[in-house]
């Protein structure tokens, strides 16, 4: 058995968590933050059998978009910020990042 641990950009989770439920994969929901923009993403936990992993990853990649986005830069902590002049830049943003973790048991009570 397997425990899939799969961070989404939130713009994601209700198409991906759909295509699970169609695809007969349980799934737990947190939310969470990402440390680099700071913004809403969401942690699912998918409990599945080895045989069903490459089915799961399958439909993450493709409900999960990468995308451009403009962000703000956070000013300079403290540095001097009377030449700082803040440019927003584009990043790229969502996909997902998956995590495969071996469980050694599982109980259900």
């Amino acid at each position: 058995m397997k425990l899939i641990l799969a961070v989404v950009q939130d713009k994601d989770t209700n198409r991906l968590t759909d295509a699970l439920r169609e695809g007969n994969y349980k799934t737990t929901k947190l939310s969470s933050t990402g440390g680099f923009l700071k913004e809403g993403n969401t942690t699912l936990m998918i409990g599945c059998d080895d045989k069903d992993v490459d089915g799961a990853l399958d439909i993450i990649r493709n409900n999960c978009s990468q995308r451009e986005q403009m962000v703000a830069p956070i000013s300079p902590m403290g540095g001097n910020a009377d030449s700082y002049i803040p440019r927003p830049i584009e990043v790229e943003v969502g996909g997902a990042t998956v995590f495969v973790l071996p469980v050694e048991s599982f109980f259900q009570f």
